[in-house]
């Protein structure tokens, strides 16, 4: 995954996504997601929720950020 540099927004507006982003299997454990499996190859995520991106960051100090 490689959010770091960006959203990886091609010229259609689509996000591109490699073989190995395509490939990433996370599981969860009732409603339980480890931060671990997120952070696994990036130290930061996009989420997308409805029409809005979010940036999830892990910190140097271990902590998350949220931003939109």
């Amino acid at each position: 995954m490689s959010a770091t540099s960006g959203d990886n927004i091609g010229a259609a507006g689509k996000q591109d996504v490699s073989a190995s982003d395509a490939a990433k299997t996370l599981i969860m454990h009732g409603n339980r997601l480890d931060s671990r499996d997120l952070f696994s190859a990036e130290r930061e995520i996009i989420i997308v929720h409805g029409e809005e991106r979010y940036r999830l960051r892990l910190t140097s100090q271990n902590k998350l950020i949220l931003t939109k």
